[in-house]
């Protein structure tokens, strides 16, 4: 059986009351009682019952997190970086993959309050995501947008400039000499995708090209989707000769139809992306990409939500928006280079 709170009271010669005081962090506990209590918790390996001691204190010292795609190698850092933050902070978290699902991501926000969190870090599915979300607003829970923002939700966020950043990896492209670029883009509901198109479109539009719809593909963030959306683009009789992927998911599934299809990138087709992870920075050719500083976003994210909860934030709602770093590699014809000064940041 596992120690309880009474156990570690009776080996430690102290009440019950004073053994939770030590395990809540709370003051008026004397150094050698503590001492003698924190012995007794090792002793007897006893690991406190937050949820338990949240229903009495309101305090469960946990946070949830809930992101659309866990396999996305993407939000691994946001994950890591988010726990690591509210680990300090002496909270834990409880992960939840929506699939980018509604109906999945309205009964994971269900089940992460019964088991009374103090707040939510929320990658959304989309801006459909807004009617559950705003009624958490209203009652007082602390939310976090994390990597994708919700038209109309007032709450903390922190995203990418992704409509900089697009706008800067369509500009390269262009300056490599491509003027037929293709963009895989998810739906428009979603914040990410609304936005890199966008900065796709002032790409195009600052090089005089005009923005053709036909070369705009919609599909679903995974390698599925990738792979569809490049087998669609190699019957199109007008091919283009770059491909501007959403994510990196949605890059390695065009990687593999196009290499099975006996297409050469970058001498057939360039292919870039957004983010920079590691099964992308080994394949060859060597992808560019834009990428995202995910790891720095998940523990600020949680950080924001830390800051709420205890009371430090102000009333003002705070977005915070990190920027992007293109890393340019072969995978876009880099070695075509003719006109303008190549980037800063070249691998």
């Amino acid at each position: 059986m596992s120690a309880t709170v009474r156990d570690v009271a009776k080996r430690a010669g102290v009440s019950a009351m004073t053994v939770s005081r030590v395990v809540n962090k709370q003051p008026g506990v004397s150094p050698k009682t503590r001492e003698r209590i924190e012995r007794a918790i090792a002793d007897l390996d006893f690991a406190p019952n937050r949820i338990a001691s949240g229903l009495t204190s309101a305090k469960s010292q946990t946070l949830g997190l809930i992101v659309p795609d866990v396999a996305n190698p993407f939000f691994a850092p946001i994950v890591r970086g988010a726990e690591g933050a509210a680990r300090r902070g002496g909270y834990r978290v409880l992960l939840c993959n929506s699939e980018s699902d509604l109906r999945l991501e309205q009964n994971y926000v269900s089940d992460l309050l019964s088991h009374r969190v103090e707040g939510l870090l929320v990658a959304p599915a989309g801006d459909r995501s807004r009617p559950h979300l705003a009624k958490l607003v209203e009652r007082g829970v602390p939310i976090v947008l994390v990597d994708r923002r919700v038209a109309g939700l007032d709450c903390d966020s922190i995203t990418l400039d992704n409509q900089n950043s697009a706008r800067e990896l369509t500009s390269h492209l262009v300056r490599v000499g491509h003027r037929r670029i293709a963009l895989v883009a998810d739906a428009d509901d979603v914040s990410t995708g609304r936005d890199r198109t966008s900065g796709y479109r002032s790409g195009l539009e600052e090089a005089g090209i005009e923005f053709d719809e036909d070369l705009v593909f919609r599909t679903s963030t995974d390698q599925s989707g990738g792979y569809r959306v490049a087998q669609q683009i190699l019957r199109s009789s007008q091919k283009p000769t770059a491909i501007f992927a959403v994510n990196n998911m949605t890059a390695l599934g065009i990687f593999q139809a196009l290499r099975e299809a006996g297409v050469a990138i970058p001498d057939d087709i360039a292919l870039a992306c957004f983010d920079d992870v590691l099964h992308l920075a080994v394949i060859a050719p060597f992808l560019t990409v834009i990428a995202q500083p995910a790891d720095l976003m998940g523990a600020t994210a949680a950080q924001l939500l830390l800051e709420r909860i205890s009371g430090v934030a102000g009333r003002q709602h705070r977005q915070v928006v990190l920027q992007g770093e293109l890393i340019v590699r072969e995978s876009c014809g880099v070695n075509r280079f003719t006109a303008g000064a190549p980037p800063s940041h070249t691998k």
